[in-house]
């Protein structure tokens, strides 16, 4: 599997990486769990290691991720 992800130009670091990231922008932005627990669904021991994960993913914290997808309707992960 690790050979032909190679082969394709990814790995299955950067694939599990992004489906983490979409899913926490998922649940952040649905507001109804609590970021460690999402935080813990996603397989991270500790809520900081997801906030500085989730911060270099997205150049946000997840509580600013939150409020910004409450006032303006953002689903996805954006940068910036």
């Amino acid at each position: 599997m690790h050979r032909r992800l190679g082969d394709d130009g990814t790995s299955f670091q950067e694939i599990l990486t992004e489906v983490r990231r979409e899913i926490a922008a998922r649940h952040l932005a649905e507001r109804q769990l609590a970021i460690s627990k999402i935080a813990f669904l996603l397989g991270f021991l500790e809520p900081s290691a997801f906030h500085r994960a989730f911060k270099r993913w997205t150049g946000r914290a997840p509580l600013s991720y939150r409020e910004l997808a409450q006032t303006r309707g953002v689903s996805g992960v954006h940068k910036g």
